[in-house]
């Protein structure tokens, strides 16, 4: 995904890469046993819950869900197809980030639309799952007393959410049927009027693959400063559209997580993670001042140091730092899945 943003390559060569990629692995690999492989999956549908082994049945399933995820799914499937051509008798597993999100609630699934719709699977489904399903995992260590509690985390990077937390589990979260919802991205829009899309389509006269391009790759951070979707970048810039990107970015998180407050009746904690939630103190600091009127203070210098705990002493919400681990997430599935 990132090799065809970057360098604007087509999906054939991405498989010619992709199969370079697992030939160099091999040989890198040497005499060290493999015995499964695990692949994130961003889309799982209404029909996969959990991680499963992959079998052909799996894989016309998902590619069933590249309407849902076209910049990600059909790159999943790729490596998977791919990795049986190298490995024909190895046990593949699919970990999909929509499998944490089923334990939502009823009201928190479903959009305003006709009951049918919802029974076609247009519902919201939430993503990065096994992001947020490790950092429940690990909440009684690093938040004991708060970690049964309300929490809620936001999962800031280039794909950004956030994931409301009740006794460890998903009670809502920002993103929706796709990952185009919630919280503004590095090139993602976020959340915005469905009838901006009519207005492109009818008054713009753009079409509909005009309209996912943009939505997808040119909207976000990257499309509102004309600089940049890295907040590194951006942070540095003297640009005032630079900042505007970021403080636009900053207050759209702090709206998606005091409105997923809803879901739960409050919060006990706010844990950041991901590239930005870990690495970025302005950004912590920002959002942090957004919601200052729910008693939320940090204490600069831990923020700045990139403390595990960040809430200052007098703070009425505990705010942590934790960062994420997909991969060992993945790894703990494989082995559950076997």
């Amino acid at each position: 995904h990132e090799l065809l943003d970057e360098y604007d390559i087509n999906e054939s060569q991405y498989a010619n890469i992709v199969d370079k990629f697992i030939s160099k692995l091999i040989s890198l690999l040497g005499h060290i046993e493999i015995y499964a492989i695990g692949h994130r999956v961003v889309h799982g549908g209404m029909k996969y819950s959990k991680s499963v082994l992959v079998t052909n049945e799996v894989i016309e399933d998902l590619k069933g869900l590249i309407p849902l995820a076209p910049f990600h799914q059909p790159y999943h499937i790729e490596l998977i197809t791919s990795c049986q051509k190298h490995f024909p008798a190895m046990p593949q597993v699919a970990c999909f980030d929509t499998a944490f999100h089923v334990t939502q609630l009823n009201k928190a699934k479903h959009f305003a639309l006709p009951a049918s719709f919802y029974q076609d699977g247009i519902i919201r489904y939430g993503f990065h799952g096994l992001s947020y399903q490790y950092i429940a995992s690990i909440l009684p260590e690093r938040l004991p007393e708060q970690a049964e509690k309300r929490v809620i985390v936001a999962h800031l990077g280039n794909g950004a959410s956030a994931c409301a937390l009740y006794q460890r589990k998903s009670m809502a979260t920002s993103m929706g049927f796709t990952a185009l919802a919630g919280c503004m991205m590095g090139t993602r829009c976020g959340t915005m009027d469905p009838g901006v899309i009519f207005y492109l389509l009818q008054e713009r006269k753009l079409t509909v693959s005009q309209i996912i391009e943009l939505l997808y790759k040119k909207s976000g951070l990257l499309g509102y400063s004309g600089i940049s979707n890295d907040i590194r970048k951006l942070s540095g810039n003297p640009d005032p559209k630079a900042q505007q990107a970021i403080e636009l970015f900053c207050y759209r998180a702090a709206q998606e997580i005091a409105g997923l407050g809803v879901a739960i009746q409050g919060m006990d904690a706010l844990v950041f993670t991901a590239g930005i939630g870990e690495h970025s103190a302005d950004v912590r600091a920002r959002i942090c001042h957004e919601l200052a009127w729910l008693g939320i203070s940090i204490d600069e210098a831990a923020n700045n140091a990139h403390a595990p705990l960040i809430s200052s002493k007098d703070s009425s919400i505990s705010v942590a730092i934790i960062p994420t681990n997909e991969e060992y997430w993945i790894v703990r599935e494989v082995h559950s899945c076997l």
